[in-house]
């Protein structure tokens, strides 16, 4: 399933509209003691109405791939980010919180 992702740049979020109903990654910018530009992944929500669809893993997906894109390091605060990355080798040359 796909599903269409929304930077809400304003509320610093990425968002999944699914059957009125918003599951949502907040996130903020940092800048690494390197001078690296960084994104940090704070909390992911997603709604009990859309459980079990995958969206969770959609949605992080999509945002670790977004920061690759764009240049930017991973801090992952969001234990369900950092999980994610735990299980998924290929992200964590980008996660500060992986790497030796």
């Amino acid at each position: 399933m796909n599903y269409d992702v929304i930077n809400n740049e304003q509320g610093k979020r990425f968002e999944i509209h699914v059957d009125a109903k918003v599951a949502f990654e907040d996130y903020d910018y940092f800048t690494t003691h390197q001078g690296e530009r960084g994104i940090a992944y704070l909390h992911t929500e997603v709604p009990p109405e859309l459980g079990g669809r995958g969206i969770a893993s959609y949605l992080i997906k999509y945002i670790l791939d977004y920061a690759e894109q764009h240049g930017l390091k991973v801090k992952p605060i969001c234990p369900l980010v950092k999980a994610y990355i735990d299980k998924h080798p290929e992200y964590q040359a980008n996660s500060v919180y992986h790497q030796h």
